[in-house]
This record gives C-alpha cells, sequence and structure tokens, in this order.
C-alpha cells in the first residue's frame, strides 16, 4: 500500500505539476507524430493546435487543455506504437490535471 496520499486535484493543485507534466506528455507525443511514417491528417492538425498556445490574443488554450481534450487519442498514439513510459504519463496527467 502506498503510504503517500495521492493530491485532491478537487480540493488543490498544489505540489502538482500539471504544466510541466503536459509540457513533457506533448514532448512524448511528438517523438510519434513528427516521424512521417506515423502522422496523419489528425496528427497535422494537432501540430497546428499546439503552435498556437501562448497566443493571448486569440484566447488560445494551453498545452493542459490540449491535452485534457484528446485524452483517448493520445491513449490510442501510445498504444499503437507500445509507448509504455507515455502511457503511463497520460494516466498519471489525467488522474491528476484534467
Amino acid at each position: 500500500m502506498n503510504s503517500s496520499p495521492k493530491p485532491d486535484r478537487y480540493k488543490s493543485f498544489a505540489g502538482i505539476d500539471c504544466i510541466g507534466d503536459s509540457r513533457r506528455l506533448i514532448a512524448a507525443i511528438r517523438r510519434h507524430i513528427d516521424d512521417p511514417a506515423k502522422t496523419d491528417a489528425f496528427w497535422e492538425a494537432f501540430k497546428r493546435k499546439l503552435g498556437e498556445v501562448g497566443d493571448a490574443d486569440r484566447h488560445n488554450p494551453d498545452e493542459l487543455h490540449i491535452v485534457c481534450s484528446y485524452i483517448a487519442y493520445i491513449e490510442e498514439l501510445f498504444e499503437r506504437h507500445g509507448d509504455t513510459d507515455g502511457l503511463a504519463l497520460l494516466q498519471r496527467l489525467e488522474e491528476e490535471c484534467c
């Protein structure tokens, strides 16, 4: 049994690096979708959306919002390519931050 309690995301995000984890997850995603053999129209659109992060004038979402919006697609990508580290990070981010 794990002796350290999980942070309750509904009470506090203190101690949870949601933005950092979302950026690490995006790096894991990019390792796959930046490979021309592994990308498709969906992932190319995903990359364009990532390129808009931080454009405050357009009120674009941040990395965390994008990742949380596409959990199922990201999970399928990691499963298809046997990326167990990516899956573990995705699961943690989903449980703690999304």
